[in-house]
């Protein structure tokens, strides 16, 4: 079983800068494909961003060149560089996990989330 634990959220001013962690443990994490996923007060969760396995990265429109998503395989560890911070970036951030199974069978793992809060 994977397990995820994010951390880093705090409150922020705007125009700040913020790095989420994220640590899996309980797999193989080279081979997992992670993300970084949103979810504000009234509004449907969507995916900030992305890295394979293979390390290709892919963000959301609304964040591209403000976020940067890297990991560190010796450290199982996602993280999520947030600058440039804005009131509507606030949400709980959860890290996201794929990994591949037999058969082309996917199994996915979500971590708790941390809070982020931007104040104007």
């Amino acid at each position: 079983q994977v397990r995820l634990v994010e951390s880093g959220g705090s409150l922020v001013q705007s125009g700040g800068s913020l790095r989420l962690s994220c640590v899996a443990s309980g797999g193989i994490f080279p081979k997992y494909d992670m993300a970084w996923y949103r979810q504000a007060p009234g509004k449907d969760r969507e995916r900030v961003g992305s890295v394979t396995s293979g390390g290709k990265q892919t963000y959301e429109d609304t964040v591209k060149g403000r976020f940067t998503i890297f990991r560190d395989n010796a450290l199982n560890t996602v993280y999520l560089q947030m600058d440039e911070l804005k009131p509507d970036d606030t949400a709980t951030y959860c890290c996201y996990a794929e990994e591949p199974g037999p058969y082309g069978l996917k199994y996915d793992y979500w971590g708790r989330g941390t809070q982020v809060t931007v104040s104007s």
